[in-house]
């Protein structure tokens, strides 16, 4: 599932595509929304919450999602799909550019004053201009006993972490994925997501060891049976989660990591 740096990257390519810009064509191909028309209208901005995707036109949101597949892409006028048509789930045309989302994991059309009721419970928000520390914390500690890379994990506590980063915090700050959240420096770890999120929101490979080499770049994510970047144990692997339904599959050193 994408990362809130992934997603931030892609809310710039696509407010740079689209804001300012009238719409001249709207397209949404889900039952529900199916029979709404945009056209006419201003793209205001495109602005990234967390893990999600805030459009402004006019009075409405488009909201979006991109879960484990989902993709926002911008062509020219015309301009030849990368993926079937099938696959589209909204399509937004103005003069000079196409957006096109597809495999969407979410797609709606709010007003706008609905927006909150689609990301009012997110917690602060690790790239956004109002990134609030202390809240984050504040939430994270409601709830000591819960694994921490779980807690790390729950959008309630803090917006935009995802898998990678979980994982990598853990190692980076020595915990074993499954340690008590209220066992753990959990200022640390907040101030370390901030500062690891924001110094990657620009680049196009995540870098987490400060090696910008494809394999190089994960301390554990994705590494399992592989030697540890620190003291060479094999890499294990396991899952976690709230719940079955939300498992996430953890990696970690079982000697860097207690």
């Amino acid at each position: 599932m994408p990362e809130g740096d992934t997603v931030y990257q892609a809310a710039r390519r696509l407010d740079r595509a689209l804001a300012g810009k009238v719409l001249t064509e709207t397209d949404f191909r889900v039952p529900a929304y199916a029979t709404v028309d945009l056209s006419g209208q201003r793209m205001d901005e495109v602005v990234p919450r967390g893990k999600h995707l805030l459009m402004h036109v006019g009075e409405h949101t488009i909201h979006s999602h991109l879960k484990m597949e989902g993709s926002w892409e911008v062509y020219p006028p015309g301009g030849r799909w990368r993926h079937p048509g099938y696959q589209a789930r909204a399509v937004l045309r103005t003069e000079d550019a196409q957006a096109v989302g597809f495999l969407l994991g979410v797609l709606e059309v709010l007003p706008r004053e609905r927006e909150d009721e689609a990301v009012g419970y997110l917690g602060p928000d690790l790239l956004g201009p109002d990134w609030d520390a202390d809240e984050a914390l504040r939430r994270l500690q409601e709830h000591p006993e819960v694994p921490v890379a779980v807690a790390l994990l729950d959008q309630r506590n803090l917006a935009g972490l995802g898998n990678v980063y979980a994982n990598e915090l853990c190692f980076l700050r020595g915990m074993l994925p499954t340690r008590p959240a209220g066992e753990t420096d959990l200022a640390a770890a907040v101030d370390l997501g901030h500062r690891l999120i924001v110094a990657n929101r620009d680049r196009p490979l995540r870098v987490t060891t400060g090696d910008t080499r494809r394999g190089r770049n994960t301390w554990v994510y994705g590494r399992k049976g592989q030697p540890c970047r620190r003291c060479g144990t094999p890499i294990r692997s396991d899952s976690l989660g709230r719940t079955e339904l939300e498992e996430r599959v953890t990696y970690f050193c079982p000697v860097c990591q207690t």
